[in-house]
């Protein structure tokens, strides 16, 4: 059965946004360390699943990017570009967006059909909704948590119920982010 992973950005108290989405607390500024590691953790990878939300914005910004193919991120943004997307919503009907498909069963059940299928690794990005309710479900195999070097004090939370996880790998950037790798215990 395919894996899923998260991979998330989160703040030192753990918020993935402000109170109002802001992501302004962000870093950014990725050494070539980060970066390696995102492409390692995005290679096995065939499909991406999006909230609605993220996916307003994600997708618009990696197809603007493949546009520039001096930009430092080019490569990346093609592997973003061209993997298959799902897109979760309740609220839409269609969508334009090239090699992604629309999602509005109940989620459980859409995401267990794509386990099941052949083929790799599965990654999901979203809001705080469509994350929580990934891990209120169960449904996530790998949480790759990029914290940042800020606190919120306030915002969107992922968490909402206790859940248990084990630490697979806990590794530091010069950038200032940790990224814990945790798989939950089942």
């Amino acid at each position: 059965m395919r894996k899923l992973k998260l991979q998330v950005q989160i703040s030192i108290d753990g918020f993935i946004a402000g109170p109002q989405g802001e992501m302004d607390w962000m870093t950014w500024n990725w050494d070539n360390e980060l970066a390696q590691y995102v492409t390692d953790l995005t290679e096995p990878v065939d499909c991406i699943l999006l909230g609605r939300v993220l996916a307003e914005g994600f997708i618009p910004v990696w197809e603007s990017r493949l546009a520039e193919p001096e930009a430092p991120d080019a490569a990346f943004a093609g592997k973003m570009v061209h993997t298959p997307k799902v897109v979760f919503s309740k609220t839409l009907d269609r969508i334009e967006w090239n090699n992604t498909t629309l999602a509005k069963q109940d989620l459980a059940t859409e995401i267990m059909a794509l386990k099941q299928q052949p083929g790799q690794d599965i990654i999901a990005y979203g809001g705080a909704t469509f994350v929580s309710n990934l891990i209120e479900q169960g449904l996530i195999d790998e949480l790759h948590l990029f914290v940042n070097p800020a606190a919120l004090g306030n915002g969107m939370r992922i968490f909402k119920d206790r859940t248990a996880f084990h630490l697979v790998q806990c590794k530091g950037f010069e950038c200032g982010i940790v990224v814990l790798h945790y798989e939950p215990i089942r």
